[in-house]
């Protein structure tokens, strides 16, 4: 997936929860980490119901395609926070996790967001990309 996407996807309510979520996530990202991880552990408490894979990649690439509006840095950490907020919004639960990830040759810092039973949302799994998450919220 590219960092902005040029693709709006996402029903009405899906596509307006993830600009409050993207919002509240720019917010949040300046202020120290630690009300960060408060608001983000608050946030998941919130979003009880589990999410399906199709509605999550939906939910990440609505935020993305939102983050497009944004004039300044709106790169991996802002929008996997945004997609955890939008889908807590929703009444849905997705994991914040923040870690490493492992490609052929460059081994990064970066931030996704995942699905409770299942990988990274949006990422480039299938094409070697390995993530290992240091933090999950």
């Amino acid at each position: 997936m590219e960092a902005y996407s040029t693709v709006r996807t996402g029903s009405f309510a899906e596509r307006l929860a993830a600009a409050a979520g993207l919002a509240l996530a720019l917010a949040l990202v300046r202020l120290p980490f630690r009300h960060t991880a408060r608001a983000a552990r608050l946030a998941r408490r919130v979003g009880r119901r589990p999410l399906d894979a199709a509605r999550a990649q939906a939910l990440v690439g609505a935020v993305r395609h939102t983050s497009r509006l944004w004039p300044g840095r709106a790169a991996c950490m802002e929008t996997s926070l945004g997609a955890m907020l939008a889908a807590a919004l929703l009444g849905r639960r997705l994991n914040w996790c923040l870690g490493a990830r492992f490609a052929p040759p460059p081994v990064e810092y970066h931030a996704w967001a995942e699905l409770a039973g299942g990988g990274p949302v949006g990422e480039y799994t299938v094409s070697g990309w390995h993530h290992h998450a240091a933090l999950t919220i």
